[in-house]
């Protein structure tokens, strides 16, 4: 039997008569598998080296009699009471040196060894006794890894690993203080023992020190992920390990932390509490945070929590819109998701997350979301069966790197500038067109797309400099942005000439000696007597073989290049060096498509998405109506209807999936 539909189900949250109830709802829905345990510790660890693992064999074999399948989670996010109460040292302090206490989740220091020997003892124990259970078909570590860590820990334990991590990066205190400019405001150091976290001082923090705090921390949490895989793989080595991620959340490098795990896993929430404007769910980042997340490894993803009912903690989200749990389920789907596990399977009475609704509500009792789930399910299980392993198509990758966005949160230079922000620009204007995307490191093959997009690419060394010129070189087609080749590899300035640095300059064949952040002005832009909207940032760019293709139209370099068009080798290199707006970034996108036949699945309505993935010689093509209201799509001849009833016509959020031979 196949996993593809789950819930995250906490049995000790409820009365033990009411688990059979629950397992037999489960199986009426379709539920496949079942995540439980990430946060049990206290009940299943009770005091010290006391176990307590018999009610959770007996909620383990309830739901393995309706055949769920089940995960369980490492709890090291929620260390109980008694370990802190014996070691109050692994409490994690924050950057203004306060204590951060027991009494919500992630009260912990991950680099602690005491912490470690607590994770160690009880891990060793959890595996050895679930190890052998064949209902148990995998483990999932801590819970979000990274999540409530982005100001923590800079406790004495933390700055000891720090500065080991620096002795082992550099060698000796001379070498560092050159890497990191020390000799500014007289920031020398004569032994590694004088380095602190950077906690809260009077003025700004050294660039370079703060992109290696970033580094280490993201190694840390790597590291302590691959402290408990160590365990579990050797208890367990049949089983697999995930991670459920978060987007693009940044403490720590998904790309690394993916290396130690089967298959990532993916949390996602798209009427979150946390969004600032819940009548503006945006589909082009919930798609794109799919996409990173089927990069992490190249290969289909799970979402381990996927939005099921209202969000919320102390304030409350909006309510899914009838549809909309199915739709969002789909996107993912279409994106690469070959398993929808939904987040929770009952709303919780207590703590909290009460107001975090789950499939169903406190009283217990089914209601529109687990039928219209219990619906979705049934429909979706034969295709999901279908595309397991199947991924899309793309032949236009976006470079998306943490070392860039590290540097740039450390200096965003304008007020508004975000690397995610400006990623996003360009994200957006091909997901209007619904062309697919990879988002890739840049250490990734860049020679399998015909169109590589590098935003932002500040931080620079000679090795991606030669990729980038290879690339081209060979036929590929180039996209450089604004700040490009700015600093090293350590965040320190370059030097040698003008802008963009080193082998950069040649390869876009621009220079730029000038820059300007627009603050409290909106630029504009000249291309083919059209005037387009450009903020935040403009280069003012001299030709030295570049083409220009647009001019700025505002300030003193008004007719100046701001887009420019480059031949190298076989290929093309672009150079954007400002931050387009919309209109702007949806015309680069235009000439990208029409110069070099990037293939699109077609033109869509606002609210629209068409996205696919291909298998053994056959696209599944989604069509996804994100809007309220009924949308029509032009539908190609040669594409064969999934579902029994589609029409050109689709619902106000609701999904057409189509099939098409790629023979």
């Amino acid at each position: 039997m196949g996993t593809y539909f789950g819930v995250d189900y906490y049995p000790e949250h409820w009365p033990r008569e009411r688990w059979e109830t629950d397992a037999k709802l489960m199986q009426e829905m379709g539920v496949d598998v079942a995540r439980l345990a990430e946060f049990s510790w206290s009940k299943l660890e009770p005091s010290l080296g006391e176990f307590n693992f018999g009610w959770l064999d007996e909620a383990i074999t309830v739901l393995a009699d309706r055949g769920i399948k089940i995960i369980l989670g490492t709890p090291s996010a929620a260390p109980p009471a008694w370990i802190i109460s014996a070691n109050p040292e692994i409490q994690p302090i924050d950057y203004e040196g306060r204590v951060r206490y027991f009494g919500g989740r992630h009260h912990d220091c991950q680099s602690n060894l005491v912490y470690r020997e607590h994770i160690k003892r009880y891990v060793t124990a959890f595996a050895a006794h679930f190890g052998d259970n064949p209902n148990v078909i995998g483990w999932q570590i801590d819970n979000e890894l990274g999540n409530s860590h982005h100001q923590l820990c800079m406790c004495p334990s933390c700055e000891d690993h720090f500065r080991q991590w620096l002795q082992n990066k550099y060698g000796d205190i001379e070498t560092l203080n050159t890497k990191w400019g020390n000799t500014f405001w007289s920031q020398e150091y004569q032994n590694f023992s004088q380095i602190l976290a950077p906690k809260i001082t009077v003025t700004g923090h050294n660039p370079s020190a703060l992109l290696d705090w970033k580094l280490f921390c993201s190694d840390l949490i790597v590291d302590f992920h691959k402290f408990q895989s160590v365990i579990l793989r050797q208890a367990a080595p049949g089983k697999f390990i995930t991670q459920n991620m978060m987007g693009f959340e940044d403490k720590v490098n998904y790309y690394d932390l993916a290396e130690d795990i089967e298959f990532t896993s993916h949390d996602q929430y798209p009427g979150g509490h946390f969004h600032p404007t819940q009548n503006e769910r945006k589909s082009d980042k919930l798609a794109a945070a799919l996409d990173l997340m089927r990069a992490t490894k190249d290969k289909p993803f799970w979402i381990m929590e996927q939005q099921s009912g209202i969000t919320g903690w102390e304030v409350l989200g909006r309510a899914p819109k009838p549809g909309e749990l199915g739709m969002w389920s789909a996107q993912a789907v279409a994106h690469g998701a070959d398993c929808i596990v939904y987040f929770r399977w009952r709303t919780c009475t207590m703590g909290t997350e009460q107001y975090w609704h789950g499939i169903l509500p406190h009283s217990g009792i089914p209601g529109r979301y687990y039928n219209e789930l219990k619906t979705f399910v049934h429909k979706m299980k034969p295709l999901m069966k279908e595309i397991q392993g199947a991924l899309p198509k793309s032949k236009v990758a976006i470079i998306y790197s943490y070392n860039q966005k590290y540097a740039i949160d450390i200096q965003p230079h304008h007020p508004d500038m975000t690397y995610i922000g400006h990623v996003m620009k360009y994200y957006t204007a091909l997901y209007d067109r619904n062309v697919p995307v990879d988002f890739i490191n840049d250490d990734a093959d860049f020679t399998k797309y015909d169109l590589v997009i590098a935003p932002l690419q500040y931080l620079m060394t000679p090795e991606l400099e030669s990729r980038y010129q290879a690339y081209v070189k060979g036929g590929g087609n180039l996209v450089l942005t604004m700040r490009a080749g700015v600093k090293d590899d350590t965040n320190l300035c370059r030097v040698a000439g003008a802008l963009p640095m080193g082998g950069l300059r040649e390869l876009v064949g621009v220079e730029v000696h000038e820059y300007d952040c627009l603050r409290d002005i909106t630029g504009w832009v000249l291309w083919n007597g059209q005037r387009y909207a450009c903020e935040m940032w403009s280069d003012i760019i001299n030709l030295t073989g570049a083409k220009e293709l647009a001019t700025y139209d505002f300030e003193f370099y008004t007719g100046t290049p701001v887009i420019t068009e480059n031949a190298y080798g076989d290929g093309t290199v672009y150079y954007v060096g400002t931050e387009p707006g919309a209109d702007l970034a949806a015309k680069l996108v235009d000439e990208f498509i029409t110069k070099h036949d990037i293939c699109t699945w077609g033109e869509t309505p606002p609210g629209m998405e068409i996205a696919a993935r291909s298998s053994n010689g056959t696209d599944y093509i989604f069509v996804i109506n994100h809007t309220g209201d009924n949308r029509m799509v032009t539908i190609p001849d040669d594409w064969k209807a999934y579902f029994e009833g589609q029409s050109a016509s689709i619902n106000p959020y609701s999904i057409n999936v189509y099939t098409r031979s790629n023979n």
